[in-house]
């Protein structure tokens, strides 16, 4: 950035869109206010109506810092600290997964679900087990729009669940979401029945993550994306153990690779504790998450 001209909010956007764009941003105009609006701690709105205002030099260097840290292709959700998902602000760190749209398909799906049971039995409280919470985004956003629901929350990762925990008290959702610290179900009491579990696990195969974007492998939690050789280890293991947590017609939904996930669909049609087996698109439509009802047995 030369100092020939002043540097107003408009020329700022102008020159950081062509900057990205040359360094492979996808959404480069998109990408450019939102780490402006972040340095001057404005809402992204707000740009526009300062377009010929001049940032000072703090705010300059923020904002030059956020830039080329994402010229070198840090995620955009670790720059500012945060992430909207489900149209609720999640703060996110190296620590989680950055929060992604297909993942709100889970979401919708439960509070369908949950409606639909209440039509029936309008006085039940529905409970939900969330395995693998990360940022905590899906138990929160079904906390939020599932008043009569009890939430628990486990991830292996006490970082994540520090984050979990603290997003959950932005939300005024702390105290409907029980924290847990465990790997799959392990430190859950085997006395406990939930009415549906919900998980985004870990699905990317060893080849796969060689490949991915370096966006993705650089930044984010090498723990919460590799699965191991073939992608479905960590999906079967929650498959198998999933069983004695989930009531009787109970269902579970898991989110995974549309490249597995008829593999994942076969291994449960094998074990007879599950029953009718469905498998969802995203909003790409894309084969996306499996959703699969405990059998009678």
């Amino acid at each position: 950035m030369s100092q020939s001209e002043a540097w107003t909010v408009q020329r700022l956007l102008e020159w950081t869109t062509d900057y990205l764009k040359k360094h492979g941003s996808e959404a480069s105009r998109l990408e450019a206010e939102i780490l402006l609006a972040h340095s001057l701690s404005l809402k992204r709105i707000e740009l526009y109506t300062n377009f010929d205002e001049i940032p000072d030099e703090k705010a300059l260097a923020r904002f030059r810092d956020l830039v080329k840290r994402r010229g070198s292709g840090e995620p955009v959700a670790y720059l500012t600290g945060y992430k909207e998902f489900y149209s609720l602000d999640f703060e996110v760190n190296s620590a989680v997964l950055i929060p992604r749209p297909e993942t709100e398909q889970i979401v919708l799906e439960v509070v369908e679900l949950i409606k639909k049971r209440k039509e029936t039995d309008s006085n039940s409280t529905f409970q939900i087990l969330d395995i693998g919470t990360g940022s905590g985004n899906i138990a929160i956003a079904l906390a939020k729009n599932l008043p009569g629901a009890e939430l628990t929350a486990v991830d292996i990762s006490e970082k994540a669940l520090e984050l979990a925990r603290k997003n959950a008290k932005k939300h005024k959702m702390e105290d409907r979401i029980h924290f847990i610290q465990s790997d799959l179900f392990s430190a859950l009491d085997l006395t406990r029945e939930f009415d549906i579990i919900v998980s985004n696990p870990p699905y990317v195969k060893e080849s796969e993550y060689r490949n991915l974007d370096p966006m993705v492998r650089n930044f984010e939690p090498k723990e919460a994306l590799l699965a191991g050789p073939d992608g479905t280890e960590i999906i079967f293991r929650l498959v198998r153990d999933a069983v004695p947590f989930l009531k009787k017609g109970g269902k579970i939904l898991i989110e995974m690779s549309p490249m597995i996930i008829h593999q994942v669909g076969d291994f449960m049609r094998e074990d007879p504790h599950w029953g009718e087996i469905q498998i969802l698109r995203d909003f790409a439509r894309l084969e996306r998450i499996i959703v699969a009802v405990r059998s009678d047995l």
